[in-house]
């Protein structure tokens, strides 16, 4: 199975921010077979040299160097990690510290060195999900299935998690009630059942709380409605799989649900190009680089799609957004893309990460702006 620890919006934002006289940024392909992780680890030391050329190219102190280089060393040899991976890592090093990401999506493997990390590869993870869980209720079960990217789904069990909702309502059947004088048959049931959802929903908390993957329920109604009505997950998804998942094995729960988590994702490239094509018209979109960094530097950029694996080697001014670009990849210089992508996060915008032939125009960006400039 597949071991993912996706950052939140929160660890993104300290990345964000984060500078420093040497900052590796390591993207590289891994897989969940531990029988062959090998490759995947003598890769990654291949790349700490990359890293390492880059840094001693533009004249870094060995003291700077040296902990970068231990800190990945003690991530090669620490065997316990390298038995639990996904379909990428993601790896990011300073002299004082090391952060590492466990992604399911399949990336493309690079090794930047600058004064701040190179993140766009890593917002894909974040804001193009193929990570999603399952929520099969049914009145006489329950369970959480979750699904990660190409593999096969399989079930979670969580503490807390009601048997079914005879066990919640302390009866043999949740058919009838007697209570203060309401009735029974009908409406006991919808309460019992309601009852029921607002248990399965307090169980879920301890694996969703500070997530936003999306929650997608299988079931029927009344249960479809009612567990809507009492959900607190933000991210439970409008399309549903509308079926009894009595007896559906997970794999096939996983492929009905990753057909609802592809819908999403073209559903947000799809509205974004909508609003693009609109906005184009009253000066509020805009595909230029230059035009981004500047727009991102003063906070105009409402939402921003990148294309994931583009790299535009160069520096955009702190104050003006200015553009000085580079002809290759330095330890002095950084993403530009990334860089305006980093700027739209901190000022509260919203980034998409696609790919180009997703993206209006077909170049490396494009952005929807809060107000014209």
């Amino acid at each position: 199975m597949l071991y993912v620890d996706i950052p939140t919006l929160s660890e993104i934002g300290k990345l964000v921010t984060a500078r420093g006289e040497a900052l590796v940024s390591v993207y590289l392909k891994t897989t969940p077979e531990t029988q062959h992780i090998d490759a995947a680890r003598t890769r990654l030391k291949q790349m700490a040299g990359e890293a390492v050329a880059q840094l001693e190219e533009v004249g870094v102190a060995k003291r700077v160097i040296w902990p970068i280089e231990e800190q990945i060393h003690d991530l090669l040899d620490d065997d316990a990690f390298w038995r639990t991976q996904a379909n990428s890592l993601a790896v990011f090093v300073t002299a004082d510290w090391l952060r590492s990401y466990r992604l399911p999506n399949r990336l493309s493997e690079t090794v930047q060195v600058s004064d701040r990390f190179h993140l766009k590869p890593l917002l894909r993870a974040v804001s193009m999900p193929q990570h999603a869980f399952i929520l099969a209720l049914a009145e006489n079960e329950v369970r959480v299935i979750e699904v990660l990217g190409d593999q096969p789904a399989q079930e979670i069990r969580l503490p807390n998690l009601p048997k079914d909702a005879a066990s919640v309502a302390g009866t043999a059947n949740v058919n009838s009630r007697n209570y203060s004088g309401r009735q029974g048959g009908a409406e006991g049931q919808k309460y019992h059942l309601r009852q029921y959802c607002r248990r399965v929903d307090s169980a879920l908390r301890s694996l969703l709380s500070g997530r936003s993957e999306p929650l997608i329920l299988a079931a029927t109604q009344p249960l479809l409605s009612l567990y809507r009505s009492v959900n607190t997950y933000p991210h439970l998804a409008e399309t549903a799989i509308e079926t009894s998942p009595v007896n559906m094995p997970p794999h096939d729960l996983g492929t009905e649900a990753r057909k609802i988590v592809d819908g999403l994702n073209a559903e947000s490239l799809a509205e974004f190009r909508a609003l693009f094509a609109e906005r184009s018209g009253d000066q509020r979109a805009i595909s230029d680089l230059a035009d981004a960094a500047r727009a991102a530097t003063f906070g105009a950029i409402e939402t921003l799609v990148v294309d994931i694996d583009s790299v535009v080697p160069g520096i955009v001014d702190e104050e003006t957004g200015e553009i000085t670009l580079d002809t290759e990849d330095s330890a002095v210089s950084y993403d530009v893309i990334d860089e305006i992508a980093g700027r739209v996060l901190l000022n509260g915008g919203r980034v998409l990460a696609a790919r180009q032939d997703d993206i209006p125009q077909g170049t490396g960006l494009a952005a929807i702006l809060r107000y014209a400039i």
